[in-house]
């Protein structure tokens, strides 16, 4: 068997089958950083950009996202998420770190739909902002945690 679950032993890619595992409460936690100059990063902050309030666009992008993550990663099952939430925090003079911690109960993780919620959000970001800061950077997309499952608990170690 391919040590990567979504292709089998001729290499084809697949779907993983995962009617025989148990459902159970997984939960997974990711972040990514927007870097921007620190005047556009004042405008988020503050409320400032004319768009609307880029954190709440933002939160509700992430949040839609995650519950459509199977509609944009072609192997990932559908899962009826019974919780997303995103948070944002302000670093640095030139930083959003995004965190989203999304929960389910079923047969299969939520790590995709945590990354997907925070790439989406960042990129959300990006796009309120792109007037006034054409140089921002979306970082350090990265699974924070994860429980649930076979695999069980994983914490990534502080960086």
């Amino acid at each position: 068997m391919s040590p990567l679950s979504h292709f089998d032993e001729s290499g084809a890619s697949r779907m993983v089958d995962v009617g025989a595992k148990a459902e159970t409460n997984r939960t997974a936690r990711a972040s990514a950083v927007v870097r921007m100059q620190p005047d556009t990063l004042a405008l988020v902050r503050d409320r400032g950009v004319a768009k609307g309030d880029v954190i709440e666009v933002a939160r509700l992008a992430g949040i839609m996202a995650a519950k459509k993550t199977a509609d944009l990663i072609p192997l990932c099952h559908p899962l009826p998420l019974t919780s997303v939430k995103l948070d944002f925090a302000f670093p640095g003079a030139d930083s959003l770190r995004i965190e989203a911690t999304v929960a389910v109960f079923a047969r299969t993780g939520v790590e995709m739909e945590a990354l997907t919620a925070v790439t989406v959000a960042a990129l959300t970001v990006y796009d309120m902002c792109k007037a006034a800061d054409r140089g921002m950077t979306i970082e350090a997309v990265r699974l924070e945690e994860k429980d649930g499952g076979k695999s069980g608990h994983f914490v990534r170690a502080p960086s």
